[in-house]
């Protein structure tokens, strides 16, 4: 199934008079290219949980994975709700923020897909087995766990020149 393209709109009260809508398709560039991600959940009282991630952009959408006993997982148990943002540390390139809803991933066939695809992306540093529909490390007892995000709105951060653009899915 052909992917739907979100729609773009500048928010022009943040952006430069002679600043367009950042297209989609760089904004894909920048979360398949990106090696470091950070991922905003909430906590039960309400205070937000915010940590870095290494993250994936496949079958268009966002994938990452937590331990179970972690508290990203914790917190997502209660509410699935997240940020998910990558961008540059410099006033130079495109930044990303993708709002939605993490989905536990437990299909096997898929699991394997991610499971391939850190290996790719990150250069063996996550070797991930799948069993019991779950991401294991070799020597770990806490099963990892698979979330897609379904993503209800995004916004890219240009600088240079600086804009900010919407995008409804």
């Amino acid at each position: 199934m052909a992917e739907k393209e979100p729609v773009a709109e500048l928010d022009s009260r943040f952006s430069d008079p002679d600043a367009t809508p950042t297209p989609w398709p760089e904004a894909q560039a920048r979360l398949e290219q990106a090696k470091v991600y950070w991922l905003s959940t909430v906590r039960p009282d309400g205070r937000p949980h915010v940590t870095p991630i290494a993250a994936l952009w496949l079958e268009g959408a966002v994938y990452f994975t937590t331990g179970q006993s972690e508290l990203k997982a914790k917190n997502l148990r209660d509410n699935a709700q997240v940020v998910v943002t990558t961008g540059s540390n410099n006033l130079q390139g495109l930044d990303v923020v993708l709002e939605g809803e993490a989905v536990l991933v437990t299909d096997e066939a898929r699991l394997q897909r991610l499971a391939d695809a850190y290996i790719a992306k990150y250069d063996d540093l996550f070797v991930f087995q799948v069993r019991d529909n779950a991401l294991w490390i070799e020597g770990s007892e806490d099963p990892g766990l698979a979330y897609e995000l379904r993503t209800t709105k995004g916004f890219g951060f240009a600088k240079g020149p600086y804009s900010q653009t919407r995008w409804r899915f």
